[in-house]
């Protein structure tokens, strides 16, 4: 059995980490799509699809990799079409992991099993909170996965957020 699981990973952080286990214990395979694939870097959104998926790929293990596969999902200005679009891109699916009430609703609306995920310290563990911590010397490291850490410093990612 296959899932969906869509989201922006700005960045990818422990909350996410700890979905793609939940999702994984209860499918064989998981998509996931990077959502806002399309987007210009902007402050809610300031890293590209490419980035995203190389902060993913450096943070899950080798048994995580095996039963994952990435792909771009871009932001479409009409719900219907965007749910279309997903159906252009991502291989069939049972399951979709949201707790996007706009998305539920869509797939509910298709027949599509719809689960939450269990948050985890979502007041810390949110990409904005990440993002603000980071641009004022606050501690975030402990937020997310080391390898991502590592690549958020290497792309100098505290003078890109200030600079957006």
């Amino acid at each position: 059995m296959n899932g969906l699981l869509i989201g922006r990973f700005q960045p990818f952080h422990l909350g996410h980490l700890e979905a793609f286990r939940f999702a994984l214990s209860k499918v064989d395979k998981l998509w996931v799509g990077l959502g806002s694939s399309n987007k210009p870097a902007q402050k809610n959104d300031p890293f590209s699809a490419e980035e995203r998926k190389e902060m993913i790929l450096s943070s899950i293990d080798d048994l995580m990799k095996d039963k994952i596969s990435i792909y771009f999902i871009p932001d479409l200005d009409n719900h219907v079409e965007w749910i279309e679009k997903i159906d252009t891109i991502i291989p069939k699916f049972d399951i979709v992991f949201s707790n996007d009430e706009l998305t539920k609703h869509l797939y509910s609306k298709r027949s599509v099993q719809v689960i939450s995920i269990p948050f985890l310290k979502r007041d810390e563990l949110s990409g904005t909170n990440i993002r603000n911590l980071i641009i004022s010397d606050q501690k975030w490291d402990d937020l997310v996965p080391k390898e991502t850490k590592n690549f958020l410093i290497n792309i100098s990612a505290k003078d890109r957020l200030k600079n957006l």
